[in-house]
């Protein structure tokens, strides 16, 4: 009896005094997730140390933190023990890294994680101070990969209109050169033949080579994002699919498997982790993808606009209503508890590695980034959207140098492998879609900077460039 009342009285407590927002963080590849999660939770903890009077590193989100005297409501911040439902953000090994006496990047991570951390915070009211005490927000952090975002667009195509378009995007300038193995066995496979397990294994192995291989010249829209990651030893016979145009036999057991795909993707993420998310985080590497080149930066566009689409209306189909999936609009209980697909509260879109531009040139790398997701994100029956250029870890300083005997506005960084820092100028953001006259001037460069040296143990936070300013607006409005 005792241990029920107990349990009771720890739900009570959890009801009344604990609000939860989970926070997604996601980037397609290169973007920097680990780095966001790693400092936006070493820069809570700094803040939270000594009954919430802590090193003030994100000045925006303490703002949103003060009560009405003015004075800070804030009265902690800690980790919370794993629960072992998804695997553990390694928090230590990350900050490790980022610690050590030669400062390193950590190493990405793959695959789904999360980290929960508990923040503790005065009530605003003084009645309600004194009848309730602190309340706790546990803030819930999920990494996941972004590229499996551009999964959302598959739960609308069949087969056959899927494999047109990805075979359209294959035989097109530069992914005809990379796929060119796929294709040449595509060229030889008779869609109405018998289904040969051995021939589909092997399309299936060439399919992901060739997202791979795309993957790696800089192009970022490839589906499925699963088919990014290497193959496993326990992956389900459905996995093995590829496009495949035309009917019969072979077109037909593959178009059964991208079914089965469907219903896995929506049944173990979207109708699951996806839908349960309150705000979300998609960090863009535009930098990387202007280096790149045209082509890099195109599908980069597409990819941003596909999931800003994506995130703004859910993933329902059929009937629709302000734009969006009329399920939407109807109440839960009236549904009888079906899974409803719905759009997320709060999105900041985040150009990341701000700190490789000087000052005046980040506001066009936000304004870059606006121009790529704003179109498909906005909307009045979308979310709360917010665009931001930031460094989760800034590793630069301004400064200027004479380039071509004029001065110019430059960054100075340690080069990973070097041991002074020297200045850069990395090239012209374009302040919106480039011209074509962009592409014609190749002088763009993109050094790695070694990470600053932090302090081990959290008490000085991180330097950073614009994680207050995302943070206060995804959570500030529930702190």
């Amino acid at each position: 009896m005792r241990g029920l009342a107990a349990g009771a009285a720890a739900r009570l407590d959890t009801f009344v005094n604990e609000d939860r927002i989970a926070l997604a963080v996601t980037g397609l590849s290169g973007a920097g997730k680990t780095v966001f999660i790693t400092s936006l939770v070493n820069n809570l903890l700094a803040l939270g140390r000594a009954a919430g009077q802590g090193r003030d590193t994100l000045p925006r989100l303490t703002a949103a933190l003060r009560g009405p005297d003015g004075a800070s409501r804030l009265r902690g911040v800690r980790v919370l023990a794993h629960d072992g439902a998804l695997p553990a953000f390694d928090y230590a090994g990350k900050l490790a890294s980022l610690s050590a006496d030669t400062p390193a990047w950590p190493a990405p991570t793959r695959d789904m994680a999360r980290i929960s951390l508990a923040i503790d915070v005065e009530r605003r009211g003084p009645l309600a101070r004194r009848l309730a005490g602190p309340r706790r927000v546990r803030l819930d952090i999920l990494d996941y990969p972004g590229e499996w975002l551009l999964d959302l667009p598959l739960l609308r195509h069949s087969f056959a209109a899927w494999s047109a378009e990805a075979l359209a995007l294959l035989r097109t300038p530069p992914r005809a050169a990379v796929a060119a193995p796929f294709l040449a066995f595509l060229a030889g496979l008779n869609p109405a033949g018998p289904a040969d397990a051995v021939a589909i294994a092997q399309g299936h192995a060439l399919y992901r080579a060739a997202l791979r291989g795309c993957a790696a010249i800089g192009l970022r829209y490839l589906q499925p994002g699963r088919f990014l990651a290497a193959p496993a030893a326990d992956d389900p016979p459905f996995l093995a699919f590829f496009p495949l145009e035309g009917r019969g036999a072979t077109a037909g057991l593959l178009a059964g498997r991208f079914a089965a795909y469907q219903r896995h993707v929506r049944r173990t993420f979207f109708d699951t982790r996806f839908r349960r998310f309150d705000r979300q985080v998609m960090l863009v590497d535009l930098l990387s993808a202007l280096h790149a080149g045209r082509a890099a930066f195109e599908d980069t566009a597409r990819a941003v606009a596909d999931i800003a689409r994506g995130l703004r209306e859910g993933w329902g189909g059929g009937l629709r209503a302000d734009g969006l999936p009329l399920a939407h609009h109807v109440p839960s209980v009236l549904l009888g508890g079906r899974v409803v697909p719905r759009p997320i509260g709060r999105v900041a879109f985040v150009a990341t590695k701000a700190d490789h531009v000087p000052a005046l040139r980040r506001e066009n790398l936000r304004n870059l980034l606006r121009a790529l997701a704003a179109p498909a994100a906005g909307g009045l029956a979308g979310p709360a959207v917010s665009y931001h250029a930031a460094a989760a870890v800034l590793a630069t300083r301004d400064g200027t140098a004479r380039i071509a005997g004029r001065a110019a506005e430059v960054v100075q960084g340690v080069v990973l492998g070097e041991a002074q820092a020297r200045a850069f100028h990395v090239g012209d953001v374009p302040s919106g879609l480039p011209p074509d006259s962009f592409w014609s001037d190749s002088y763009f460069t993109l050094p790695v900077f070694r990470p600053p040296r932090i302090v081990a143990d959290g008490s000085h936070g991180i330097p950073h460039l614009g994680l207050d300013i995302i943070l206060a607006e995804l959570i500030g409005d529930r702190l």
